[in-house]
């Protein structure tokens, strides 16, 4: 099926837990046509149908697509992306209406949740920026070699974990940083160490680590000067610290002051090799991953994407 050049395929991905699907869709729908879009929309109706969806779009010659989603649609939107041809991907401009139980890539741009006019009229100015994308190369369980994009962040240990129940806390409590107290509270009662071997530029790192965060954007506020255009990773490893120290490190994160704290390392790469991460959660853009199986490396692709950025 052919479509116009000009119209929008919108990919829409109602947030989980509301009950009230139609009336957030029914804001947004008014908001396109005020301002004179042209769009086909299609529902994903879990996580699962999101690739599908978005792949449909793609095959039927959408130059613009829009995910009204989160961190995680995005991350499904992109690998898509990723599994095109690189002339055809760089036909296609993707933008986001922000949706989802965390928006953090969203937010680094300054696109708001509740301003949805503001979203669309950025939007329909198609400022377009090449961006980059992380990415995961590793084995799986059945030996077969794998890889995976990010656009935001990819966690190793703790946070991993800690992002996973926030998804879920998020739910019940509303408040980002609620959320993000509670799941810490929880996570006092699991492993918070973990043995790993971590090469980083000329740096070699084998001893017990708390989380590792691997950003080529904000990482939820743990790579903070992260930005996804400059063709490096931040990456953040953090020690265990004392109790009293670990309550320290939460609110500086709050602040987004997080690389103050004293059991945290920066440092800036183009790629980091995980040597050994035993038993250690992996997290991708707010999402458990099927943890791999031994050594995995992580780098930068550089400018593969093209994002509608805020005009």
């Amino acid at each position: 099926m052919a479509v116009e050049t000009t119209t929008w395929g919108v990919l829409y991905c109602p947030k989980t837990g509301i009950s009230n699907k139609q009336k957030r869709w029914d804001k947004i729908a008014a908001v396109l046509k005020e301002y004179g879009v042209v769009y086909d929309m299609v529902q994903s109706e879990s996580s699962d149908s999101v690739e599908r969806l978005m792949t449909m779009l793609i095959n039927n010659g959408y130059k613009t697509i829009i995910i009204v989603g989160g961190d995680s649609a995005l991350n499904d939107a992109v690998n898509c992306l990723m599994k095109v041809e690189k002339d055809v991907r760089d036909g296609i401009a993707l933008g986001v209406i922000p949706n989802g139980v965390m928006n953090d890539f969203a937010r680094f741009w300054e696109f708001n949740e509740d301003n949805i006019g503001q979203t669309v009229g950025w939007l329909a100015s198609r400022r377009i920026r090449k961006i980059d994308l992380g990415c995961i190369r590793y084995t799986n369980k059945q030996g077969e070699k794998c890889h995976r994009y990010f656009l935001n962040c990819l966690n190793i240990g703790m946070t991993a974990d800690i992002m996973n129940l926030r998804r879920q806390t998020r739910r019940l409590f509303g408040s980002r940083t609620l959320s993000f107290i509670s799941s810490l509270f929880v996570m006092l009662f699991h492993r918070m160490e973990y043995k790993m071997k971590l090469r980083i530029n000329s740096d070699v790192i084998d001893r017990k680590v708390m989380t590792v965060c691997i950003g080529s954007g904000p990482g939820y506020g743990q790579t903070p000067n992260a930005v996804p255009y400059n063709g490096m990773l931040d990456v953040s490893v953090v020690y265990h610290p004392e109790m009293v120290q670990l309550i320290e490190g939460l609110w500086l994160l709050i602040a987004g002051r997080f690389l103050n704290h004293r059991s945290v390392h920066p440092f800036r790469t183009t790629e980091v090799f995980v040597d050994e991460a035993k038993h250690a959660m992996v997290g991708i853009d707010g999402r458990l991953m099927k943890t791999p199986v031994g050594p995995f490396r992580v780098c930068i692709e550089q400018e593969v994407i093209n994002f509608m950025i805020p005009a």
